[in-house]
């Protein structure tokens, strides 16, 4: 008898993890940072348990005299406040290229290029939408620039986001 009702709670107790795990695992979106970071990104979240995600984005710079491409990482952990606002912060880290290419008084065109490399952070508050599968958020992220042929020193780049979830 002990263990019929020691596997019935059993049974029961998964049966309410995995309700309570329901739900879009997916987010795709954009992210509107500053000009600290590179702007606008495509951004994606994959969750990967109830309270941690991972994030990867991707942004690009594309103006007369500055090109630039980052992916940024992210692994992340989520804590609920209260209904659907959740915080989050985070680590990870980006790779990325850029060309600088411009004519100076002299009308002689200067050109330089490389890749670069930062560690970053992130600690946000966002909101999941019950009625409609959007979620909103906004975050800080410090960057540590880990060469200077790119920027040298931390930059913080603050970014509202958008996201669709499925």
């Amino acid at each position: 008898m002990k263990r019929l009702l020691l596997s019935v709670a059993l049974v029961v107790a998964v049966a309410f993890t995995a309700q309570a795990q329901k739900g879009p695992k997916n987010a795709l979106g954009l992210r509107f940072g500053g000009n600290n970071g590179l702007g606008t990104e495509i951004s994606y979240q994959r969750d990967l348990s109830k309270n941690n995600r991972l994030e990867l984005d991707l942004g690009w710079r594309n103006n007369d005299h500055y090109d630039a491409v980052k992916v940024t990482g992210l692994y992340e952990w989520v804590w609920n406040i209260e209904g659907g606002f959740d915080w989050y912060a985070g680590v990870g880290a980006a790779v990325g290229t850029w060309n600088s290419s411009y004519y100076d008084h002299k009308h002689s065109k200067h050109s330089d290029s490389g890749a670069f490399g930062l560690v970053t952070g992130t600690v946000g508050i966002e909101y999941n939408f019950k009625e409609v599968p959007i979620q909103v958020a906004v975050d800080l992220r410090p960057e540590v620039y880990l060469n200077d042929s790119y920027r040298n020193g931390i930059y913080a780049d603050l970014g509202i986001a958008v996201r669709y979830r499925f």
